[in-house]
């Protein structure tokens, strides 16, 4: 987005009158988002945020759309606090009419907005320069979103096609360039592990020390930890390297801003199958931290919604195991 287009929108956004008490309904919406809800915090450490992924099969499908997951989230679910991906909105980001609708739904149902995932923008790991920064300012427009929906984040990822050093460098460089755009506007910018050098935790967390800025972060996701495919895919292929994920959660921990509940399948007594709930929720609470922990239900062997209200238990019953 050009430094013209972004003040046009930000026009937009002061000025939209329409937008006047949806903001100030939503404003508060923030400010409590800015920490948990401590009466509903569970295992004393964590609130429920659920993430728009869990329904990405009937998203796709046209069954649900992006305006009507924050009232599936609470009607359904009884669930209030939601983290969108932006492939559901992916042309609507500059779009005030259609956030003042999503704003609408929200506030109408009582649910706060806490972050977006952001993919398919470019690689802020790529080492050429220019990509690189057109990368960072393609990223422009969903900081400027998460403000106006009174997100506290926006989610990136950090590829780039190198050695590990490199990519290293140059995320080191798109997402710090990134992350000062986003300050100014008291966002945050948090890096997920998401494959290939970022599903090593001892990379991620040298990528923080190397950022070193108050509103960078990372959202640890409790199974991605594929770091080598079959035929160098980034995604599809067979997993041919896996880091422990107990470790990496571990080691990526001090620097979590939320965290990523993700569930594939379940045994009889409704424990995940691929991920020790008692151990990582524990090591979640060990870390210190205090924050949304969103479920991402990916499995394809339940419904996305009973795939869903059994994660919510799962959390609910390790939670009360620990308090």
């Amino acid at each position: 987005m050009s430094i013209a287009t972004r003040r046009q929108f930000l026009s937009q956004m002061a000025g939209a009158t329409a937008f006047g008490l949806l903001y100030n309904a939503c404003a508060s919406h923030k400010n409590a988002a800015a920490t948990v809800n401590s009466k509903n915090m569970l295992g004393g450490f964590f609130e429920i945020s659920l993430a728009e992924w869990s329904f990405h099969r009937a998203l796709f499908s046209n069954k649900m759309t992006n305006l009507d997951f924050p009232v599936v989230a609470k009607q359904q679910y009884g669930i209030n606090v939601v983290e969108y991906v932006n492939q559901f909105f992916k042309d609507k980001a500059k779009d005030t009419n259609y956030l003042n609708e999503l704003l609408k739904r929200c506030n109408d149902n009582g649910v706060r907005n806490h972050l977006i995932m952001c993919d398919g923008e470019g690689e802020l790991g790529d080492l050429d320069n220019a990509k690189r920064m057109q990368a960072v300012e393609n990223h422009y427009k969903w900081v400027d979103a998460a403000k106006y929906l009174g997100c506290l984040t926006i989610r990136v990822n950090a590829f780039g096609v190198g050695s590990a050093e490199d990519v290293q460098k140059a995320a080191m460089d798109g997402i710090g360039r990134l992350t000062e755009y986003a300050a100014k506007q008291n966002i945050n910018v948090i890096v997920e592990n998401h494959g290939s050098y970022t599903s090593n935790g001892e990379w991620m967390a040298g990528l923080m020390k190397g950022i070193n800025r108050s509103n960078v972060g990372v959202l640890p996701d409790f199974n991605n930890f594929c770091i080598k495919r079959e035929g160098g895919q980034q995604w599809g292929g067979k997993c041919i390297e896996e880091y422990d994920r107990y470790k990496g959660v571990a080691e990526m921990m001090p620097y979590a801003k939320g965290v990523s509940a993700k569930t594939i399948d379940f045994d009889a007594n409704s424990n995940c199958t691929e991920t020790d709930y008692y151990r990582m929720l524990k090591i979640v609470k060990d870390s210190g931290f205090r924050g949304y922990m969103g479920i991402e239900y990916e499995g394809d062997k339940l419904s996305e919604e009973e795939g869903v209200r059994k994660t919510k238990g799962l959390l609910e019953k390790v939670a009360a195991s620990m308090s």
